[in-house]
This record gives C-alpha cells, structure tokens and sequence, in this order.
C-alpha cells in the first residue's frame, strides 16, 4: 500500500462581483484510493457544498465568493491499494464485447481528436501486436517524440496540436496519448492528479495529468511523461479529457495565482506501508470495468 499526504493551496481575488467556483481539489473516493484524512479550510465565512460523483468518485465543491482575497487550503492523507499483474496477460478488449460504460471513451472528445488521427495511428501502431505492450509503445512514442516545455501551450492545445509542436506539459502528452488510443479502438481516458517522485529540477509540484487504459478487465495506469512513478500518482478526477475535470473553474470576474502543492510519501514497512517505485507490472487504481 502507498500512503500519501499532500496540501493544495489556492489564492484567487475576486474583483467586482460575487463569483461562482467549482474545485476539483478533493482526493477521490474508490475502492483502490481511500481518504484516511481530510481538513477543508476557505478563509471566507461563506457556504461550501460537495458533490461526488457516484461512478468515478470524483469530488466536486462548489461555493460562491464574496469581492476580495479568498484562499482556499484542502489537506489530505491517502492510502492506495493498487492492483498489480502481469503486463502479458492484459489484451484489448474488442469494441463488440466491451461494457456498455466503456464505450464513451472510444469516441474522440474535444482535445483528443482520435477521428483526425485514426490514419496516423494506424500507420504507426497497427502492425504491432495487441495488448498492453502496444499501449506501452504509444506512451513511449508520446514522450520520445514531445519535450516536456513548461508554459508552451494553453488552454485550447490539443492533441493534434502536439502532434505538429511536438511539445507540451502533462495534460498535452496525456491527451495527445489517450487520441492515439482511442485512434486504435483502445478506450482511454484522462485523469487529474498530483504525482509524488518527479525530479526536483523540474520545478515545484503542481497539478498532474496522466492516463488510464482500459484493457482486460479493468483500466490501468500510464504516464507518458515518464516524469514520476505512477505507484506516486494521486487521483482527484477522471474523464474524458481536461475538459471534464479541470480543478478550477470560476464564473465572474477573478484574478486567480499559481497554486502552492506540496507531497510527501509516508512509509510504515510494518503495517505494508510503502514508498512509490517505478515497476515494471501493470497497475490500476481504479477497480474493474463500472468504475
């Protein structure tokens, strides 16, 4: 099991009107991520509701903002239990017999363009043999073919777009991969997170992206960046790209500031507390097909 602590501070100032904000910020619930620990602290006296969704477990808190300075600090203690198995034994699912739940994630969705790049993918993936090492071989072509570039696309970058740049942050290699999947009729989808383990030189920690596959029976955990273990990987939402789980999004007029995130890894060997490695099984988080 992993255990992971981590606090997200978020600072925004309001400048007219009162203005609406829904976070994606909490921890998600599943059967694999359990919250052991959690504390919600808005430094306005202001209402606050959660709403969680019942099949992803993803967390939505909605409040409204009153004009000038809010801060907002979520504090949050994990344990993950991952399901682990042999890479060789994990083979795509024909879309005739996939769950019924499954099928939205084969469909191209609004930044990763699956239809412009069914051609591409085809040419470049289709003589490889099926199953989890094809997988593997789209995110290793993603992040040998896209340099990790802080600050080098925006909020309508997609995975065509990357494809072209060959350049990116986690949320480009993680849409430009889920596209090449599902370009494939592989069914993937993205995820928000915060990722422990990345290299310091890269720069104080911030909101992750990464994938799940959906192969066998169950979705499995690829990061394309390559940037941390994904045993380091913490889930706060899931969807069909960024479009459907940004952490924030506000209605009115805000200034908002980079968020200050910190991580860190508890160990405790005696109790099956360990800290994140790289490894070469396949893993999921998330349970089985209806998850």
């Amino acid at each position: 099991m992993i255990r992971l602590k981590f606090s997200i501070a978020l600072h925004y100032e309001i400048l007219d009107n009162p203005s609406d904000f829904i976070l994606n910020i909490h921890a998600a619930q599943t059967r694999c991520q359990i919250v052991a620990a959690e504390h919600l602290t808005v430094s306005q006296p202001v209402e606050t509701v959660l709403y969680t969704d019942p099949t992803y477990g993803t967390r939505y808190l909605r409040l409204k903002g009153e004009p000038g300075n809010l801060d907002i600090r979520y504090e949050a203690t994990v344990d993950i239990s991952h399901f682990v198995t042999s890479p060789g034994r994990l083979m795509e699912v024909p879309v005739a017999e996939m769950p019924a739940e499954i099928l939205p994630y084969i469909y191209p969705s609004r930044y990763c363009q699956s239809d412009r790049l069914r051609r591409f993918g085809a040419r470049e993936f289709g003589h490889l043999r099926q199953g989890y090492w094809r997988v593997q071989a789209i995110a290793d072509w993603v992040r040998q073919r896209t340099t990790f570039t802080p600050g080098s696309s925006n909020s309508s970058t997609s995975a065509v777009d990357t494809v072209i740049e060959q350049v990116g942050v986690c949320r480009d290699f993680a849409h430009l991969m889920i596209a090449l999947c599902r370009a494939c009729n592989i069914p993937a989808r993205f995820v928000t997170g915060i990722d422990y383990g990345a290299d310091p030189a890269m720069g104080p920690t911030d909101f992750h992206a990464y994938v799940e596959v959906f192969l066998g029976d169950r979705w499995y955990l690829f990061d394309p960046t390559g940037v941390s273990p994904p045993m380091g990987l913490v889930r706060l939402g899931t969807g069909r790209d960024a479009a459907d789980v940004s952490f924030a999004t506000m209605f009115g007029a805000v200034r908002s500031f980079a968020p200050v995130i910190i991580i860190e890894a508890l160990e405790d060997p005696a109790n099956g507390v360990v800290l994140p490695r790289h490894s070469l099984d396949a893993l999921s988080s998330h349970g089985g097909a209806a998850a």
